[in-house]
C-alpha cells in the first residue's frame, strides 16, 4: 500500500472540491496525456530537494528511501504525482508538505481528498 501526494506550481485553489478538480485536469495533461513534457525548474528542485533528504529508490542500498524512483520519472510539466511508502508515509509526507509549502508549490493529499497544509 502507498500514501500519495500531487504537487504542482499554480496558484493555490480556493477549497478542496476545486483543487481535486485542477489535480484532475493536470493529471489529463501531464499524467495520462499524449505529451512527455519534462518537468518545469521549479518542480526540478523541489524534486532535488526531497532527493537531498532521501536518496532516490533506485539508489538506495539500505532500504530508506520512502518512495518511488527514479522520482524525477514521476514528475511531468508542472505536476508530480508520487507514492510513498506506508509505512513511511507520516514523516515523508511531513517533510514533503512542508517542502511543497517552503516553495510556493501546492500539495494535494490523494488519499484525504484535501489541500495540504
Amino acid at each position: 500500500m502507498t500514501y500519495d501526494l500531487a504537487v504542482w506550481e499554480g496558484e493555490r485553489p480556493a477549497d478542496d472540491l476545486t483543487a481535486g478538480e485542477v489535480f484532475t485536469d493536470f493529471s489529463n495533461r501531464y499524467i495520462d496525456g499524449e505529451h512527455d513534457d519534462p518537468p518545469t525548474e521549479r518542480i526540478a528542485i523541489y524534486v532535488a530537494a526531497l532527493l537531498e533528504r532521501w536518496c532516490d529508490i533506485t539508489e538506495d542500498e539500505e532500504d530508506a528511501s520512502p518512495s518511488t524512483g527514479p522520482l524525477i520519472d514521476e514528475a511531468s510539466g508542472p505536476l508530480i504525482y508520487f507514492a510513498m511508502r506506508w509505512s513511511m508515509r507520516e514523516e515523508a509526507s511531513a517533510y514533503a508538505v512542508d517542502l511543497a509549502d517552503s516553495m510556493g508549490l501546492v500539495c494535494f493529499d490523494m488519499q484525504l481528498d484535501r489541500l495540504r497544509p
